[in-house]
């Protein structure tokens, strides 16, 4: 554990003694935000599928076990980081065969899982379903990444994610080779067709968002055509999203941006599949959005095991 302490000046050799007797002026730093989040929702997982208490525990000899997770199909691992804060909170030990972000084949083992049987049983369906969960969704976002690789262009995903789940769900994403977009209304002040219907002068409304929304945040501006595009750009947009456009527009979008406005990015959204996004791509845009790496992601199959003791 890392600790904050008052330094003094003493000589190295009194170091040891120092820390021995001073104990009581010695604090534990509070845990990073991030540990939190993971740990509350790892608690909320086990606690859906424990209940009141697992029935097989109340019955059984617990004894020391290992078990596996092993591949049934191909896929790009994430969760590793989840598995391990519940590690921690559980008292198992882990032996990651891969790390987030690396692909698999099927037939591998991804992890070796020790401790007491009680409580890797217990743990059993709550470590696939995060594992299940997040790979699969970084299985699909490769591929999509895959796709772009050779243009430049970043995949970006949306706020398109299961309730209570962005997190997690962005963070899938990002193992699997993705980039996430705004992660919520407060990072990111994007002026959607819906938003544009209550401003009655674009222009004005830009000079007053300079004025009151943070200096570091940006501000992107969801447009359906050319003509919008010109009139978010000059209103001060710092991206510029071509939405649902052809790409024969989205073409125009781009040679307009490179001679007029080469600072804005621009972001291309909307009919993304595998099947159309190497086309976007070659458009010229700087990114493609796309919610269907996160709610396309058809889960891969994995499955534990435990060795014979």
């Amino acid at each position: 554990m890392k600790y904050n302490i008052k330094w003094l000046q003493f000589d190295n050799n009194d170091f040891k003694q120092f820390i021995k007797d001073c104990k009581d002026i010695i604090m534990p730093i509070k845990p990073k935000a991030d540990i939190v989040l993971k740990r509350k929702f790892i608690e909320d997982v086990i606690s859906e599928d424990v209940g009141r208490g697992d029935l097989f525990s109340r019955i059984s000899h617990s004894k020391e076990i290992r078990a596996y997770i092993i591949a049934k199909s191909d896929g790009v691992l994430a969760g590793v980081e989840y598995i391990d804060a519940m590690a921690n909170i559980y008292n198992v030990k882990l032996d990651w065969q891969l790390s987030d972000g690396d692909s698999f084949k099927k037939g591998e083992k991804l992890l070796y899982i020790s401790g007491e049987s009680k409580t890797i049983l217990s743990l059993e369906r709550s470590i696939l379903d995060i594992v299940l969960h997040a790979s699969s969704i970084a299985t699909l976002t490769s591929k999509f990444v895959q796709k772009v690789k050779p243009y430049g262009v970043k995949l970006l995903d949306t706020r398109k994610t299961r309730p209570l789940l962005r997190e997690f769900e962005k963070y899938a994403v990002r193992c699997g080779g993705g980039i996430n977009h705004r992660m919520g209304l407060d990072d990111c002040l994007m002026l959607k067709d819906t938003h544009l219907k209550t401003i009655d002068n674009l222009q004005e409304f830009m000079k007053e968002v300079r004025e009151k929304i943070p200096f570091t945040s940006k501000v992107e501006i969801e447009c359906e055509s050319l003509d919008m595009v010109k009139e978010a750009m000059s209103a001060g947009a710092d991206i510029v999203m071509c939405d649902n456009m052809p790409n024969s527009e989205i073409v125009k979008v781009v040679e307009f941006r490179d001679k007029n406005y080469p600072h804005i990015l621009l972001e291309a959204s909307g009919n993304v599949s595998l099947e159309t996004i190497e086309d976007i791509a070659k458009t010229g845009v700087d990114a493609i959005s796309s919610g269907s790496l996160i709610h396309q992601a058809n889960w891969i199959d994995l499955s534990m095991k435990v060795e014979d003791v």
